[in-house]
């Protein structure tokens, strides 16, 4: 059995539908994360989980006890689920020791500094149970606030944008950092971020949601490399949806030739069809006949990301080994290189 299920999940907001027909689940100790922009249900689904939020229809389960459906929903408090947010949440007047010991408070003083020895060694921070959280750097409040959550030993943790107030290069490395610990103490967790490196740092599965629906569930590496949906292939890593017609010998043609991929189900000759082309799909090669127009050039250290220009405004991404400055509106030359790329039906 699962460890945490969620069947046909549905919630309303002000009588606005937010969550529709979410399926998912998570096996014990996996550590999932939720994607997706702003406003696409993903805190509400966080928070129906947590109590917070009350279905309209379908179940949550976690280790075989229905927490919620549309007719009843177990306390917040009974849920054995800790929870982290974005701002910590710490109790400023209290010490490192207290904030972390407010969950088990009914536990002996014995139990409780040992508890606290142990969290504190396993996110690093020793000897700072006597200090206060403004005594800490933003990271290290962070690592006290996932001890303090997993101090009653949940059976599941969730996470609401933990690193978003964070610096860039720190959010990533802690992501890591965060998912070692839960490895370590055995603990499955759900977050939720808008920012996909640290979904790929810290998850065993990630979801991409929008408008309240939950799009694909599935490793990171096969919602890279194999999108079920466009939104899905739009939004996860960079990349380009271009225009293409299927052809006789099913391939599609397209304006960089004909390009041999997995068609969508149901794909007729003629058809208009949305291509992924990735990057590193398209390589900068002066000799090569396909020359497109300059865009943009990024510069990335060992190599650059050039945007190029298509017919009918379409832009596609190539990778360049140069490391000279190139002009926008030059002709640059690419060779493709296709080797699962997909299709979609076109909208």
């Amino acid at each position: 059995m699962p460890e945490l299920q969620l069947k046909n999940i549905h919630a309303n907001y002000q009588q606005q539908s937010v969550l529709n027909g979410i399926d998912l689940s998570m096996s014990e100790g996996e550590i999932g994360c939720l994607l997706g922009p702003s406003g696409c249900g993903k805190t509400t689904l966080l928070r129906s989980i947590a109590g917070l939020h009350n279905l309209s229809d379908g179940e949550i389960m976690l280790a075989n006890q229905r927490l919620s459906d549309k007719r009843q929903a177990i306390a917040t408090e009974c849920r054995e689920i800790g929870m982290v947010f974005q701002d910590y949440a710490l109790f400023p007047h209290m010490t490192i020791f207290e904030n972390i010991v407010f969950g088990i408070e009914k536990n002996t003083a014995e139990n409780k500094q040992k508890r606290v020895n142990e969290l504190l060694e396993l996110v690093g921070l020793s000897g700072t149970e006597n200090r206060y959280p403004h005594q800490l750097s933003g990271g290290q409040q962070q690592r006290i606030a996932l001890a303090r959550a997993l101090a009653p030993k949940p059976k599941l943790l969730l996470l609401d944008e933990p690193f978003s107030g964070l610096d860039v290069e720190l959010r990533e490395s802690l992501a890591r950092e965060v998912r070692t610990i839960l490895k370590h103490q055995g603990i499955g967790a759900l977050m939720v971020t808008h920012n996909q490196s640290e979904a790929f740092a810290i998850a065993d599965s990630v979801g991409v949601m929008n408008k309240g629906e939950l799009l694909q569930w599935d490793t990171p590496k096969n919602l890279y490399n194999y999108p079920k949906h466009p939104f899905v292939a739009d939004f996860i890593g960079q990349g380009s949806l271009i225009t293409g017609t299927v052809t006789e010998s099913a391939e599609v043609e397209t304006v960089l030739g004909n390009i041999n991929c997995k068609l969508p189900e149901n794909s007729k000759k003629g058809e208009k069809v949305c291509l992924l082309i990735r990057p590193h799909n398209l390589i900068h090669d002066q000799t090569s006949s396909i020359q497109l127009p300059l865009i943009n050039q990024s510069y990335q250290g060992s190599h650059s990301i050039l945007t190029l220009r298509l017919e009918h405004n379409e832009q596609v991404f190539a990778i360049s080994q140069t490391q000279e400055a190139l002009t926008p509106k030059n002709m640059i030359g690419v060779k493709i290189e296709l080797d699962n790329t997909i299709a979609f039906h076109k909208n």
